[in-house]
């Protein structure tokens, strides 16, 4: 199993309403609009991360987890990998529940979006809180 973790924080507009997708961006900023973006500053994208991880992510029977802790809570969502991630995004890194990929795709077919992330990790985020960002493949 290889891991990569990115710390981040909440801002006030986050509301995780996006049916399709979620979304963790270096940015320092977030408009009501970017209602997929869980989190915002974070440390690292997915152009930083280990070559040993991203190639054992393009297999396309790898399963690939995003793990979101923030003030006590706690929420897991699991996608697939691909042979088409390139994770070459330096500004943010994007899990879908669809098959589109670009270079800020880290996750095919995950099982759900913004939208299905624990009410109460959502709260903590939308009240700013520090989040730890925890991607994991096998």
């Amino acid at each position: 199993m290889h891991r990569e973790v990115v710390h981040a924080r909440g801002h006030e507009n986050v509301s995780a309403a996006h049916a399709s997708t979620f979304e963790v961006t270096t940015d320092d900023y977030l408009t009501p609009a970017g209602d997929c973006i869980l989190a915002v500053e974070a440390s690292r994208a997915p152009a930083d991360f280990d070559d040993a991880f991203v190639e054992t992510v393009r297999d396309a029977d790898a399963t690939v987890t995003l793990t979101v802790e923030a003030d006590g809570h706690t929420a897991a969502v699991t996608g697939r990998g691909d042979p088409e991630l390139t994770y070459e995004s330096e500004r943010s890194m994007v899990g879908r529940t669809s098959t589109y990929v670009d270079d800020r795709t880290i996750m095919l077919d995950a099982e759900f979006a913004a939208e299905g992330f624990d009410d109460g990790l959502v709260d903590a985020l939308a009240a700013g809180a520090d989040a730890t960002v925890t991607l994991t493949v096998e």
